[in-house]
Order: structure tokens, then sequence, then C-alpha cells
């Protein structure tokens, strides 16, 4: 992508626009011109009884099938607009981080406080928890002033264990990472990218031994289920555990492990203090709702403000470890920019994966989004917060509005609690403030934190942040700064999309819609950036209606389209034609492969009539007081035989789910549609014209048909575990069939 430079020479931040903008935007137009032609096609060609097939019965269906084009048509049309809002401009971000070192010492940088959350040791693994752990606390950074809080929504003894095992290891991983620059900071990582030709062999036998040992100890406590007794008798915070009754009714459980007021404990090899390092397993009663992970995070805010309080906040999951110890130092870049900093609420990284293949056969690096989506979004106000991978001014996710008088005070130093208590006393004030009770009749989780409610409370937590005045950034450095692991398999995809599209129409039905809440207090921009995810399950009836109605009428031989003789073909090729070609380059210039369009074109498809269509349902339900749909927390660990597929990059499907049946239903019938046609073709003296008069149908049923191999070879063709069921195929065959049949019966 080629930019153009903008921004003064001085400031610690650079923004650049894309040059291609105005070849993008003349498209654009010409699309859009197509597509009101498309419109008048519909309009004017309305099926009268004289025309369509011999009147009669055949007039009704034809023109309330061909008005439910229409309609489908026009919600496509209306989706695309919004999609242009986040690609009409496009900005680009370039950080001095030599310029920051050079106008402000290393004393006066501002503290920073992490947030790690985990809520299930089986599914988030202590190992790979403590591991985001260690390479959050390695920043090249003054360890002094970072602080490293670790949320266990699950309370697991294992995970305190692991987090007990890994402040003993950072003693000697930080002065090793520092000393040698290692990239990325976490063990794992870097263990399993390093090679064996370096020049601190030595060194690295000896850490990785002691990361190794580390290992074990975790590992094996993790499959006995339990912290040995002569574990639990060295470290006086397991007493903590002693009225633990279930992840759900527990005391609140914390403990400060690191800690400069403990020097002989807090100190790396070379007598150099660690960062603070803090656990926390906030009260749980089951008379309680406990939020889920917006809970957490303001649970983390009322503690950390006791014990560090520091002006800047790094929030990411436990399985997003830092790729990148420079992080710190870009977020700062923007925060403190003497011109622009003060109006900056929080700086948004990418959420990246390291176990992403090549053709990424479930779209998860969802690329149109990342390198695309968000850098329109900071064109108009900033990126949406993710929930992860995020930089907040503390001021702004407490709840602060933003006014133009508002100073960048991340200069003043932050108030140390530590030396006017001793660590007994700040445990026992932080303790209260995540009790299961401290928010009644209080403005936490409303106009306070992370807000409640809603299944995307860092969407809504970022739109409401917006809506007070704030800005935001979003930032892609070329090194990336975290890594975290995919799903891999289709139904995690699909069930994470599912939530993400349902939290998205809760935003749409709250009274902070942007659509309309947001009008004059975002810009118009900013406002169809979020609509358009917010409408994302909207979309499932139009994909859903466009995958059967014309299938079924190609089976009948009604044309839907106009001939490729007519005139009115060409707005309709160049649309598909157009926006197809669009989305192709947009992925090759972005790295990925043709392959990897076409696997995204298929998720795309199946996100859109699976998972939106049931988000949308569920959403619907809930309207009229059904309960809310549990809250599903996406495995981080696979079976070896999920894995070996996975790396073969061959669909998993295994399980049975409705999400399977409604996609394989539709891939049949698709099928059948198109065999159907296919043998009628071959029968047919006059096929050409035929084809001629069904030739978008023709290739869009076949288009279906190509997209969805991977299903039919799921269905009948595969033997190992990881095919859908035969349940789902006999459910599917016979819906499929039975379809077909019954609409073939009707009358002409």
């Amino acid at each position: 992508m080629v930019v153009k430079r903008s921004d003064d020479e001085e400031s610690l931040f650079e923004t650049s626009k894309s040059r291609g903008s105005f070849l993008h935007r003349l498209f654009s137009v010409s699309l859009f011109v197509a597509i009101c032609f498309v419109y008048a096609y519909r309009l004017t060609h309305i099926p009268t009884g004289g025309e369509n097939h011999g009147g009669g019965e055949d007039y009704y269906y034809g023109t309330w099938t061909w008005l439910g084009l229409l309609a489908a048509e026009l919600w496509f049309g209306l989706y695309w607009v919004l999609t242009q809002a986040v690609r009409w401009n496009l900005v680009f971000r370039k950080t001095f981080k030599k310029r920051l070192a050079q106008r402000y010492e290393e004393s006066k940088l501002p503290k920073v406080d992490i947030f790690v959350c985990t809520a299930d040791p089986d599914i988030e693994p202590p190992i790979m928890v403590i591991n985001t752990v260690l390479s959050l606390m390695a920043y090249d950074y003054p360890s002094e002033k970072l602080s490293v809080y670790l949320s266990d929504d699950a309370a697991s003894d294992l995970t305190f264990y692991a987090l007990l095992e890994a402040s003993l290891f950072a003693k000697h991983w930080l002065p090793f990472c520092k000393k040698f620059n290692v990239q990325p900071t976490s063990p794992a990582a870097y263990f399993n990218n390093i090679l064996l030709h370096h020049n601190h062999a030595k060194e690295f036998a000896n850490i990785k031994k002691l990361y190794d040992e580390m290992k074990k100890r975790i590992e094996d406590a993790t499959k006995l289920g339990r912290v040995a007794s002569e574990e639990r008798s060295k470290h006086r915070g397991f007493s903590q555990w002693d009225s633990y009754s279930s992840r759900r009714d527990h005391d609140t459980i914390l403990q400060i492990i690191l800690h400069k007021k403990e020097p002989h404990n807090s100190k790396d090899e070379n007598g150099n203090y660690l960062p603070t390092l803090v656990y926390l397993a906030r009260e749980k009663r089951p008379q309680h709702h406990h939020n889920f992970k917006a809970g957490a995070m303001n649970s983390l805010l009322r503690v950390s403000s006791v014990i560090s309080n520091a002006k800047i906040i790094l929030n990411v999951d436990c399985d997003m470890y830092s790729n990148s110890s420079e992080s710190v130092r870009d977020a700062l870049c923007f925060l403190m920019d003497e011109e622009k900093g003060h109006e900056i609420a929080f700086v948004q990284f990418p959420q990246t994966f390291e176990n992403i293949l090549k053709h990424d056969i479930y779209s998860s690096t969802l690329l149109s989004i990342v390198d695309v989506e968000m850098h329109g979004a900071d064109g108009y106000g900033g990126p949406f917060y993710i929930g992860t991978c995020c930089f907040h001014r503390r001021d702004a996710l407490s709840g602060m509005k933003f006014s133009v008088g508002y100073k960048n005070d991340l200069l003043k130093s932050e108030r140390d609690h530590s030396i006017e208590e001793n660590l007994h006393e700040l445990e026992v004030k932080s303790k209260a403030l995540a009790s299961c009770t401290y928010e009644e009749n209080t403005l936490w989780g409303k106009e306070m934190g992370v807000r409640y409610g809603c299944l995307v409370e860092d969407v809504m937590t970022g739109l409401c942040i917006h809506l007070q005045g704030w800005k935001s950034v979003y930032y892609s450095p070329p090194r990336k700064a975290f890594y975290g692991v995919a799903p891999t398999t289709l139904l995690q995809a699909l069930v994470q999309h599912k939530r993400w599209a349902e939290g998205q129409v809760q935003i749409l039905l709250s009274e902070h819609c942007p659509a309309l809440y947001g009008h004059g207090r975002i810009s118009l921009g900013h406002q169809l950036g979020y609509s358009y995810c917010n409408c994302w399950a909207l979309t499932s009836l139009s994909k859903l209606y466009y995958s059967i109605i014309p299938s079924l009428y190609l089976l009948r031989g009604i044309p839907l389209f106009p001939k490729m003789s007519s005139i009115w073909f060409i707005p309709f090729a160049y649309v598909i034609v157009g926006e197809s070609g669009r989305s192709l380059l947009e992925f090759v210039l972005f790295g990925s492969t043709i392959q990897g369009w076409w696997n995204d074109l298929r998720m795309v498809l199946y996100k859109g009539t699976s998972s939106y269509l049931f988000a949308l349902i569920d959403s619907i339900s809930k309207l009229f007081g059904l309960p809310d749909s549990p809250f599903t927390v996406t495995a981080k660990v696979m079976e070896e035989d999920v894995s070996e597929r996975y790396e073969k990059q061959v669909m998993e499907f295994g399980a049975a789910s409705p999400l399977f049946t409604v996609l394989a239903t539709l891939a049949l019938l698709n099928l059948f549609c198109l065999l159907g046609i296919l043998k009628e073709l071959a029968l047919s003296e006059d096929w050409f014209e035929t084809y001629k008069k069904m030739s978008l149908q023709i290739l869009l049923c076949g288009f279906l048909v190509l997209i969805n191999i991977p299903i039919y070879q799921g269905l009948f063709l595969r033997k190992d575990k990881g095919r859908l069921p035969s349940s789902i195929a006999i459910k599917s065959t016979v819906l499929a069939l039975s379809t077909c049949i019954l609409f073939n019966m009707l009358k002409d």
C-alpha cells in the first residue's frame, strides 16, 4: 500500500492516507451505479399474469418471489454502502519511539497496569496462561513501572500455582530476555522457534532447562487435577482456598505475589526489581450475576487503583502473548503526543494468531476487518475496541467524559499506595473492591468501566467511550504486537461468530444504537462503521433467500435474472465480477492467497446462513423474554488427530450441531437443483437457449455447489472422526430432497 505522509515532523506519531483511495472511490461509485440498474431491472420487470408461464398460481408465486429478490438485493445494496464507510478513508499510523526516548527520561514514563483474563483451566491451560504473563512482564520498559494482574474467573489453585512458578522463573527469564534482546518474550514461543545455532548456547541451554522443569511441574499438577500438599505448604496464598466451595461460590482470593515492598522476593538474579504481579479471583456467589469478562475487568480496574493505580492499562486475553517488547512504547507515542495525545482514549492493536496456516481455512485472520476496515474506522475517529490487545487511558475506561479542557497528565506521578500501607493492608482493602456486592447501586457496568448486558461488551464499551467524545487509534506495527490461538474447528469458528453477531444485534437494539443515539455525538462515517458491524446478523435472511430461491426456480426452469443477450445482464455481471475482483485484489495485496480468498468466501457464506441466522433467532427470542444463550469460551487446545487434520487444512466437523444441519441441507439442496438442470440441459435439443435464459442462476447454483465441496466430502466421502455425523447426513438429505420434490410438484 503506497501512502502519503501528513503529520508534523515533531509529532510522536505520523498519520498516512492511501494514495489508492481515489481509484477505490471511483470504482465504488461505478459499482453503486450498477447496483441502481439492478434495482431498475427488478422494478421494471415484475412478473405479470400474462407473461409468467401461463399465469394462475405461478403469477402469485412469481410476483412474490420477484419482490423477495428485490428486498434481498435492496438489503445487499444498503449493507454494501455500510461497508464502504469503513473503506472510504483508510489511514495508517507510524510511531517514533526514538523521539519518545529523547523527549522523556525513563524515570518520567508513566506506569502501566496489565490485565490478563482467564476463565477455565481446562480450556485455557495454566502453562499457556503463564507464558502470556511472562511475555508481558518482559516488556522493554522499566520493570518497576509495570504491574501485571491475572484475573482467574475459575478461581483455580492450579492457575495460582502456575503463577507462583512463573514468578520464580521470571527472576531468570527477564534478565535473559534483556541481555539477548529476546523476541518473542513468551518462553514457549521462543523455544519453539529459536535456531539451534546461536552465539549464546550455554545460557540458552540453562534457561531452557529451567523452563522445562517448571513446565513439567505445572503440567504434572494439571494432569493430577490438584496441587500437591507439599507445594501448598510452601506458600500462604493457598490457605485462601480453605473456604472455596466451587467456581461460582467462593470468597475473593487475592495475592500480591511480587511487589517492591518485599525486595528479597521481588528482585531478579541481577538484583533488579521485577514487575508487580497480582493474582485475583473475585468473589462469586450463585445468587449474584457475575457479568463474565466485563465483571472481571471492572474488578481489576478497582483493585489495581488501590495497588498500583497506573494511568495506562493494557488488557489482553490469556492466550495473546506479547510478540514485540516495544508495544508499550508504541502505545505511548500516541497517548503522550503533545498535540493529539490528550484526546486518545485507547490504542487498539490487531488481534493476530500464530496457528494460522497458509490458506487460512476458517478465515480466522479476518483479513478484511484487520487490514482494511479497522484502518477505515480509524479515519473517522478511531477503531472499535475488540476486548484484547488494547492500551487504555484509565480515565476514559473508568467513565470520564472527554472535554476540550482535558489535560494529558500522564507525566504526573501516580500515587504509590505501597508507601503508606503494607502488602497485607493492601490485600485486605483490595479484596473488598472485588466482592460480588460492591457494585450494587453504583454506576459500574452502566456508565463506569466495561459495560454490562451485551455479549460483545468490548465493542459496546468502545462505542460508549467514543460517544463520550474520546478518539481512539489503530496501530498495526511491522512486527506483530501480539499472537494468540485461532479456532481450529469449523464449529468453534461458527459459535464464536454467532456470539459476536448476537452481541452486535444487542447494540443495535440498545439505547446506545450508533445509528440513532450516535447522531451528533460521533461522525457520520463512524456511525455507518458501527452500524455495519451491528447489522451482521441481519444479512442472514438475504443470504438464506439467495441460497435457496434461485436454485429452486432453476429446478423448475423459471428464470429470475436477465438473459445473457439482454442489456440488463451487464449490471448484474458488473456487480458480481467487480465486487469479486475487488475482494480478491484486497486479499492478494495484504499477503493472502487465492485459496485463502476462496476460503474466506466460503466462511462468509457459512457464517451468513448459520451463525448469523441463529444469532438473529436468539436475538428475537430474547425480545420475548426467553433465556439468553450460555456464554461460550473458545477452546485453546485440541486433540492430536484434530491438530493433524488442521495442519493438512482439512475442514473439521466432528460434532453434531444445528449449525451443521442448516449448512448441509443448503449444500445438498443446491447440489440436487444443479443436477436437475444439468439433466434437463443434457436431454434438451435447445439446451443453449435454455442456458442463455438461465445462465446467472446456473452460475449462482454452481458457485454454491463448488464452495460446498468440503461439506459433500464430510457427508459422504470422509471416514475420519472429523466428518459430519451420520445423523446430519440423513436429516439434511431428507430435508433437501423433500424441499426439491415439494417445490417441483407445485402447479405451473
